[in-house]
């Protein structure tokens, strides 16, 4: 609750900046807008994510660009956005002639409510790049996929499948996630823009992980598109 506070704190504060930003800037320089797109996101790798792949997500919310100078703005955002991975695991073993292999694939789906705050530079009127600290608080986290077992036998050979959808509990899980954005975008109207960002994740994923073992954290590439009013 702390880091939530925190999160809110943060964004309450840059938007309050709006009002009292430099006299070179007025209150309708100010834009509020909404935006939406997809991620591209996967989990860094350690010795049990060797066969993960990238899983295709969404993101939505709504944003306010604040101008501070020249060519610079500050644009905080709240989002929702969907990280995790998608994994593949496959274990084969015999015993007494027996032959069984095991083929999971299912997607680790992590949803956060992230608060970006970007720091902008536009180099020309319409086309700007960013960088910025992204504060991220857990909201759900689950499991889904298919698991299929095969079964020989000499020449018999059966096979069953099962899908499943499992809630992580979150009590492993850290519920706040730390991460550094870098990006651009470019409007190709006053309103309507296309953005891209990378989200490189700082924090782990896991709480209370055991020492010497490899963090994992969020990673994604998000593209999408903007409408300011």
């Amino acid at each position: 609750m702390k880091k939530l506070i925190l999160g809110i704190a943060v964004l309450s504060t840059s938007l309050a900046f709006a009002q009292t930003t430099t006299k070179s800037t007025s209150s309708s320089d100010v834009r509020f807008g909404v935006k939406a797109g997809m991620n591209v996101s996967s989990l860094s790798k350690d010795a049990g994510l060797e066969d993960q792949k990238s899983k295709i997500g969404f993101n939505a919310g709504i944003f306010a660009t604040i101008p501070v100078a020249e060519s610079f703005s500050i644009q905080p955002e709240i989002l929702y956005s969907q990280y995790g991975a998608k994994i593949e695991n496959t274990d084969e073993f015999t015993v007494l002639g027996t032959t069984t292999r095991n083929v999971e694939s299912y997607s680790t789906n992590l949803d956060y409510i992230a608060v970006p705050v970007m720091f902008q530079y536009n180099f020309v009127p319409n086309f700007y790049v960013e960088a910025g600290p992204e504060f991220g608080f857990l909201v759900g986290a689950k499991n889904k996929g298919d698991r299929t077992t095969t079964v020989t036998t000499g020449s018999n050979t059966s096979t069953s499948s099962a899908s499943y959808s499992d809630k992580i509990d979150k009590d492993n899980l850290n519920t706040f996630n730390f991460g550094v954005g870098l990006g651009a975008g470019y409007y190709f109207t006053d309103n309507i823009g296309i953005t891209a960002r990378y989200v490189a994740g700082v924090t782990d994923v896991a709480k209370d992980r055991q020492n010497g073992s490899d963090a994992i954290r969020n990673n994604t590439f998000q593209v999408g598109l903007a409408y300011k009013f």
